[in-house]
């Protein structure tokens, strides 16, 4: 049974003793079978989250979330629940700042997305009229400073049922609050090749390390700034003289792109996240997920040094056999 198939429970809160076992006792007690549970702590935030078989519980959908919300109001935690019937077209919220590129793209792509773009929010204002002119409500939750009110952001998303946060140039750092509410369903964009150059100023950071190649990379978010599981990356060269400035224009578009694949792949489910990294399943589907395969045809794909100073042995062979 796919994970699109169980229902999805995911507690969050302050870490406590006997967390665990109080919510899998619940579930047992009412018929639930846990097929996938994960856990985790950061900042003494608890996230658990379980994929579990609800089809032959003993109790119904309006009681199991009643008697787990009472059970969540009794641990002091956030216990939320999502049955399969809940997210049959599912919703995808986009985050933003100032810039425009990344939600310009979404929008123009979204006829074709197995989604719905249900709103667009932002911690200052100015991509509002975007969302107005496309038909999509749009949330400014960020004060003067551009520091957003994560509990209004939660409320946002919650209100509108969302499935996936979608980062698109969004110049602020998520809690663990929001990261583990939302695991493995947030997808950001950064202006590098991840590893490398991660947090502010990254096109920057690689003109200073006079790198001969940049570029983007789309990831999905964890607690750890920008080193989340990589989607997809894109790529370009960078001239001696090349400014920070050029080297922003150059990536901008790659950012729109790169950011609309991974988005494809996650709501197509075509990729999975294992150990740290992401996987792409058997798909029909074709997909960019770095380089274009052009560029196989003129890299080489063995040591170049290596097969020359073989073809010198060979030939110093054959003159001492003469």
């Amino acid at each position: 049974m796919s994970s699109r198939e169980l229902t999805e429970i995911t507690v969050v809160g302050n870490d406590d003793t006997g967390l665990v076992a109080r919510v899998t006792t619940l579930l047992f007690e009412r018929g639930i079978n846990i097929e996938d549970v994960d856990q985790a702590v950061r900042d003494a935030i608890f996230r658990m989250t379980m994929l579990v078989e609800t089809s032959e519980m003993a109790v119904d959908e309006h009681q199991l979330r009643r008697d787990l919300s009472a059970l969540g109001d009794d641990l002091g935690v956030d216990v939320r629940v999502r049955f399969p019937s809940e997210r049959d077209t599912r919703q995808v919220a986009v985050l933003v700042t100032k810039e425009s590129h990344c939600l310009q793209r979404l929008l123009s792509a979204r006829g074709d997305l197995d989604a719905e773009i249900g709103v667009v929010i932002g911690n200052h204002d100015e991509l509002e009229s975007i969302a107005e002119r496309h038909g999509i409500p749009f949330y400014d939750v960020g004060d003067d400073n551009g520091s957003h009110d994560e509990e209004q952001l939660l409320s946002v998303l919650d209100d509108h049922d969302i499935d996936l946060l979608v980062l698109a140039r969004f110049m602020r750092i998520l809690s663990p609050e929001v990261v583990f509410r939302y695991e493995g369903r947030i997808i950001n964009i950064h202006p590098s090749l991840l590893p490398a150059f991660p947090g502010a100023k990254a096109y920057r950071q690689a003109k200073e390390a006079g790198v001969r190649v940049a570029g983007v990379t789309a990831h999905y978010v964890t607690t750890d700034l920008d080193q989340g599981p990589i989607v997809t990356q894109r790529v370009f060269n960078v001239p001696d003289d090349v400014t920070v400035d050029e080297m922003r224009e150059r990536g901008q578009p790659l950012e729109a792109d790169a950011l609309l694949e991974a988005v494809r792949l996650h709501l197509n489910d075509d990729v999975s996240i294992r150990r740290g990294r992401t996987e792409l399943g058997d798909s029909e589907q074709s997909y960019s997920l770095g380089m274009p395969t052009e560029l196989d045809e003129v890299t080489p794909d063995r040591p170049v040094d290596g097969d020359a100073v073989g073809d010198l042995v060979a030939d110093s062979v054959a003159e001492s056999d003469d």
